[in-house]
């Protein structure tokens, strides 16, 4: 007889991130591993591969599903009907399958709607790429799992992850008549809680208090935007950002907000626009690390104003002295009070009206700390990860933060319609992290010597070329590498997917 599967309910968190799914804008994540291979790799192979590891990952066999009224939170039940072919599938790169033709095809796949019905995952094999390279595209719901837990899922994919032998699939679920014991139980305790509930809320208050710092200045990057998405990536070499953050006392996510706020500034001046204050929204895990078997969402927010005022040095010093003092004790804690009130408006039907119209934020910029050695997939070399994060709302323009095997990559996702101008924010973000890291080579500076600061950004057609830690996690220092240039920008509107020729 089969064994019955526990109750898995999502979490009030992850109850924050359904909410938050819009029509045109899922909230969906995901990570493009560049293989670097001279081989070709098989469909099927890959199939095989992802048929065995995600034995290692429950969540991937597992579908979400409402529990009755009454019964509590929704449940994770393992898919009966789960086949791997539904959600492993390959595309060949447009020609000249280079990064830009990469970007456009992982701008269609990873906004298009994960099936409900379904595990809420897919992974994209894109083949015929410039040099025999091919990469693979693994994108999730956030629902299912937050960045560190994206991170645990993707390290059971890759090649040397421990072997999993496959449990008794699928397993019933769970009676309705154990839904209602369950949910009954867990109200019954929550009220034995109420003083740690207190304190939480008292938490998520302070996490998201905003210390008297107004909303930022109206500005054309807020505007409420539409289905299309473009992506650029910038990058940078992670011993140089991680040297440069440990001079100044710093953080890599404090660099990565100081070249954000440079690269908005830069784009709004080019749009004849003066606007030298920002408000930066950052998610704050609340656990130090996932596993494959505990994923869901535990994180928070953090509101973060910056300002053009200074160098670029006094910038920096300013940054980290504010994430310093706003970072809360109790991370993640905000989503206890968000978490309700989103739900509320979107069971109302006006919580699109009420982001459309936020005035709180200008962008949101996620930072996190990935593996520090190269890995590989199916014998081929992951060369590079570059990690895809979602905008909603009227957030015209996000940021996404990763490191991998000594090189940080930050990806700009935006509504092309309301940021035509991509290309020259990309010039000038790569423009900030160069000079942020190639100045530390030149050694110290006088107070107040900005001259370094008068040349000029690589151009829009031109682009650029690429305490010591992350947020979550720390390396050591080491002699920068050479730096890496950035790509073009490409945006692709939903309504080309059709054209992206897909092989069963």
């Amino acid at each position: 007889m089969r064994s019955r599967a526990s109750i898995e309910r999502t979490s009030p968190t992850d109850l924050m991130q359904l909410a938050c799914d819009l029509p045109g804008s899922p909230m969906q994540v995901a990570a493009v591993l560049v293989l670097g291979t001279a081989t070709a790799l098989d469909l099927a192979a890959v199939r095989d591969a992802f048929g065995q590891r995600i034995h290692g990952v429950p969540r991937l066999r597992q579908r979400l599903v409402r529990a009755p009224l009454g019964a509590g939170r929704p449940v994770w039940v393992d898919d009966p009907g789960f086949d791997i072919r539904d959600h492993v599938d390959a595309v060949r790169c447009p020609a000249p399958g280079d990064e830009a033709a990469l970007l456009g095809v992982v701008a269609v796949t990873t906004a298009r709607r994960l099936p409900r019905n379904r595990p809420l995952w897919s992974a994209t094999l894109v083949t015929s790429m410039s040099d025999g390279r091919a990469a693979l595209v693994v994108t999730l719901h956030h629902v299912l799992a937050d960045g560190l837990g994206g991170l645990a899922i993707l390290a059971r994919l890759v090649d040397g992850a421990p072997t999993t032998p496959d449990t008794v699939f699928p397993r019933p679920a769970p009676r309705r008549r154990s839904l209602f014991l369950d949910a009954s139980g867990t109200r019954l305790r929550a009220l034995g809680h109420l003083p740690v509930k207190a304190r939480q809320l008292r938490s998520a208050i302070a996490e998201l208090a905003t210390g008297g710092v107004t909303g930022p200045p109206r500005s054309s990057l807020n505007r409420p935007i539409g289905a299309h998405r473009g992506l650029a990536v910038a990058r940078a070499d992670l011993a140089g950002v991680r040297q440069l953050a440990h001079a100044h006392g710093a953080t890599v996510n404090d660099v990565v907000l100081t070249a954000v706020t440079g690269a908005l500034h830069a784009v709004l001046q080019h749009r004849g626009e003066n606007v030298d204050r920002f408000v930066i929204s950052v998610p704050i895990a609340g656990r130090r690390e996932a596993t494959a078997g505990h994923l869901g969402n535990e994180v928070g927010v953090m509101t973060v104003p910056v300002t053009v005022a200074g160098d670029l040095y006094q910038r920096l010093a300013a940054i980290a002295h504010t994430t310093r003092s706003r970072r809360p004790a109790s991370p993640g804690a905000s989503a206890a009070l968000l978490g309700p009130v989103f739900r509320i408006l979107a069971w109302f039907g006006v919580f699109r009206r009420f982001v459309d119209r936020q005035q709180s934020v200008t962008t949101l910029v996620t930072d996190l700390h990935g593996p520090d050695v190269r890995l590989s997939f199916l014998a081929a070399p992951i060369t590079e990860v570059i990690p895809v994060s979602p905008i909603t709302g009227n957030v015209t323009v996000g940021f996404a933060a990763l490191s991998y095997a000594g090189a940080l990559t930050v990806t700009v996702t935006a509504d092309p319609q309301r940021c035509p101008d991509l290309a020259v924010l990309l010039a000038r973000l790569q423009s900030e992290l160069d000079l942020l890291t190639t100045e530390l080579d030149a050694g110290p500076r006088a107070a107040g010597d900005t001259s370094h600061l008068s040349r000029e950004a690589p151009s829009q057609d031109q682009g650029g070329s690429g305490g010591s830690q992350h947020r979550y996690g720390s390396a050591p220092a080491a002699v920068p590498a050479p730096r890496p240039q950035p790509s073009r920008p490409v945006d692709i509107p939903l309504s080309d997917a059709a054209a992206v020729p897909t092989v069963r």
